[in-house]
């Protein structure tokens, strides 16, 4: 089945991660690619100490798309679709029960990978495994795909306030 995570609050990345350990807990393997983000959030370090999950991030993301120039993007639109058919590689040879794609919708949205080669993932592997889903902005197209559709919306944040996000916590 396709979760989908999605909105302007906090706990999409959380919530997917709370998932991924609990079908590890269950027995299952778990592919947890990140995109959009290098490695270096807290969450990674716990789940690569997690025999039955296997963590995929794209190296080449170092900084926010908004500093990137066109070469930095195009890296790493090559290291996302990498990502994205290693997946459909471990889905095929039975590697994984669960796969969750964190930031895949803002990746998705920023043309930071093949959108062709992503709704083709989504449209011929949600029958075949649990696929979760996190970023922003879902289109009608992939809200009608899922099988769980949740918003998680910004009510109050301390960014507003100019706190920073914190360590262990946003990230």
């Amino acid at each position: 089945m396709l979760h989908i995570y999605y909105g302007n609050g906090k706990g999409k990345t959380t919530a997917a991660v709370g998932l991924a350990v609990r079908a590890c807990g269950a027995g299952m393997k778990v592919a947890f690619l990140q995109f959009l983000k290098n490695g270096s959030s807290s969450e990674i370090n716990v789940l690569r100490t997690l025999e039955n999950i296997n963590v995929i991030c794209c190296e080449e993301c170092n900084k926010f798309t908004f500093q990137m120039n066109d070469t930095e993007k195009q890296n790493v639109e090559y290291c996302h679709n990498e990502m994205l058919k290693k997946a459909y590689s471990m889905l095929n040879n039975g590697a994984v029960q669960l796969i969750v794609l964190d930031e895949f919708l803002d990746a998705y949205n920023k043309k930071l990978l093949d959108t062709e080669l992503a709704d083709d993932f989504i449209k011929n592997c949600s029958d075949k495994c649990e696929i979760i889903i996190t970023g922003r902005l879902p289109s009608e197209w992939l809200k009608k795909q899922a099988d769980y559709l949740t918003e998680m919306t910004a009510v109050k944040h301390p960014y507003e306030k100019g706190i920073n996000a914190r360590k262990g916590i946003e990230y």
